[in-house]
């Protein structure tokens, strides 16, 4: 088993070596022009990437509470290796259509070494669950703030971008729904039952189910004690998740900062600065989850930042800029998580 483990180890950090070699190949600019973007962006690129120091820490630390409200009691990991474990699952994440194909299953693996393999799995589950949640929180919340600053005359209020922000809400609120079925009566049974439903899959549904159906129901329980059981660490993981977006607005804040676009300055511009990038990253997020099967979401991001920014009146070229910088932090990070996969092993 060992071994086993050490050989699917090597596969996850080849997969985000692989992932790094695509995304440096696949930029939508020559290498004179990356580098002329990398000097323009200068010593700016140092909080650009250090931001996500404090933003994978926000991410530990509601795995961390979703982990102790799972298993009842004190965390039996350290936070340190937690941390390790969050920066190099997102990094596989990175590299893997579908996020969770690379990075879920990574950490599952790892924390089976600490804790039962059921509530390893459970809590992974639940993480993953709210990680997502909190996208839809974010993307929800996110709606208002645009309002708000439409009313003030900051932003611009057309019929079709009120149609576009009641069906963002509709969206939203439909998955609250989905997520509350999901926290209250478990999630894997459910998930199987749509597998079973794709062609092809019904077979293999159903032996999956026949040599694991003990093990699947308990990780269901598992997963739904948390919400009916622990509330306290229910909403302190999804606050902290919520929060790590807030937190990652500021690298693009950095960047419009970084062209002089501060809304007029003084507290009250850094404000209105910071605000229009809660907006970017949520519009971009959003646009970026619903096309998620693309490996590394290569294109998807960059037209979602063009898009986003565009539609705050600011520059295509902007917005390019703040893409391609975004895609070399990525790029930094995915490193980061694969040196820290073998530098612990």
């Amino acid at each position: 088993m060992k071994w086993t483990k050490q050989r699917l180890n090597n596969l996850f950090f080849f997969l985000g070596i692989a992932a790094i070699v695509v995304m440096l190949l696949t930029f939508d600019v020559s290498f004179v022009e990356l580098w002329d973007h990398l000097c323009h962006a200068g010593y700016w690129l140092i909080p650009i990437v250090g931001v996500w120091i404090f933003v994978y820490a926000l991410n530990a630390l509601a795995w961390k509470a979703t982990i102790e409200g799972n298993i009842g009691g004190k965390m039996p990991v350290s936070f340190w290796r937690l941390y390790r474990l969050t920066i190099t699952g997102y990094a596989l994440n990175y590299a893997t259509p579908v996020g969770g194909l690379g990075g879920e299953p990574y950490r599952i693996m790892e924390l089976s070494k600490d804790i039962d393999k059921q509530h390893a799995t459970s809590s992974v589950i639940l993480y993953a669950m709210m990680h997502f949640f909190a996208h839809f929180w974010f993307w929800f919340i996110s709606i208002f703030i645009y309002l708000a600053l439409a009313i003030v005359g900051d932003l611009p209020i057309t019929t079709a971008i009120g149609i576009t922000l009641a069906i963002i809400v509709v969206f939203c609120l439909f998955f609250f729904y989905l997520f509350s079925r999901g926290y209250k009566n478990g999630l894997v049974k459910y998930v199987l039952g749509v597998v079973a439903n794709i062609p092809g899959c019904k077979k293999w549904t159903l032996r999956f189910w026949a040599r694991h159906a003990e093990a699947i129901e308990n990780i269901d329980k598992q997963i739904a004690a948390l919400h009916h059981q622990d509330k306290g660490a229910f909403y302190k993981s999804l606050l902290l998740e919520y929060f790590s977006r807030v937190v990652q607005s500021s690298e693009v804040m950095f960047m419009l900062l970084l062209f002089g676009i501060d809304c007029g300055g003084g507290w009250d511009g850094l404000t209105l600065t910071f605000l229009h990038s809660v907006l970017i990253v949520a519009f971009t997020t959003l646009f970026a989850n619903l096309i998620g099967f693309l490996p590394m979401q290569l294109g998807v991001q960059e037209g979602g930042f063009v898009l986003s920014i565009a539609a705050l009146g600011l520059s295509a070229a902007l917005g390019i800029f703040v893409s391609i910088i975004c895609r070399v932090r990525e790029i930094i990070w995915i490193a980061i998580g694969m040196a820290l996969m073998k530098w612990k092993n």
